[in-house]
């Protein structure tokens, strides 16, 4: 570990020297705002206008989402919301760091790895069982209390990994693109499958999946047979280096990536950042 600090504890971080005023939206995203008359609470707020739009967003997905869609489900006019919402794209804001008030369960006594694979596994879930935050504009994603608490988790699972800040935090940058990209992959390709469904069958494209086959959308998926046409279709003249491989494949093997693919992924990202802490010097081999 580095022993070369010798700055003293402080209770805010050091300045940057790059202050300047935030958004007005940031700030009340963080409650940064003038305190509130006093008087009797109001019956609507801004948290009631986020849950009912979550709700909406998990019901219909997040084109569903509309100032008066939402007045409409919390039974005001929408000229009521704006007094608590400045417009929708506010909303947005709101939605995407409420959806993350609930921190991930990371068993006691995890090391950095098996916390940051808990950690960005539970991300994934959260946007497979939401997808529609993959359709958050990335303007709708600044950083806000409940997100920087899922931060501060991950600096907490890295506490004994001997890097800087900035360096962590990239690290923390990482595993989030990660999440993103393996999340779109999954929610995608299942949109596609549900779609195919009700394509084939003839329903109407706003048809509940509740009311599909199951097991005919796990046929639908375009990329369930992916490996099946490798093998069938990739030529030796065409395409000699996969058809090299797929000639000598017999099959998944025992310790490979098997269905969970999800798994799959994190532990080869985290195989990588194992060997660049390694080479850093950030961990010893008790550590990992």
């Amino acid at each position: 570990m580095r022993t070369d600090d010798t700055s003293g504890p402080a209770e805010q971080p050091p300045s940057t020297g790059q202050e300047h005023e935030l958004p007005a939206v940031v700030q009340r995203l963080w409650g940064d705002t003038a305190p509130r008359r006093r008087g009797p609470k109001p019956a609507l707020s801004a948290a009631r206008i986020v849950q009912a739009a979550m709700e909406l967003a998990d019901a219909e997905g997040l084109a569903a989402v509309s100032m008066a869609r939402v007045a409409e489900a919390v039974g005001y006019t929408p000229m009521a919301l704006y007094r608590h919402v400045s417009g929708k794209d506010e909303l947005l804001i709101l939605m995407s760091d409420a959806v993350a008030a609930d921190l991930p369960e990371i068993p006691a006594g995890s090391d950095w790895r098996a916390g940051l694979e808990a950690w960005t596994r539970a991300q994934i879930d959260m946007a497979l069982t939401r997808p529609w935050m993959l359709d958050l504009p990335l303007s709708a994603t600044p950083p806000g209390p409940n997100r920087v608490r899922w931060m501060d988790q991950a600096f907490g699972v890295m506490r004994e990994v001997d890097l800087p800040a900035d360096e962590k935090l990239a690290v923390v940058g990482l595993l989030a693109q990660h999440v993103l990209g393996e999340a779109r992959v999954h929610v995608e390709t299942h949109r596609a499958a549900v779609q195919k469904v009700r394509r084939d069958a003839g329903l109407p494209d706003d048809t509940p999946e509740a009311e599909l086959d199951p097991a005919a959308i796990h046929a639908a998926d375009p990329y369930a047979d992916f490996e099946v046409v490798l093998g069938r279709y990739a030529g030796p003249d065409t395409y000699p280096h996969i058809f090299a491989s797929f000639a000598s494949w017999s099959g998944p093997a025992v310790d490979g990536p098997g269905d969970d693919d999800i798994a799959f992924g994190i532990s080869v990202v985290l195989d990588g950042l194992e060997a660049y802490l390694r080479r850093r010097g950030a961990i010893t081999p008790e550590s990992s």
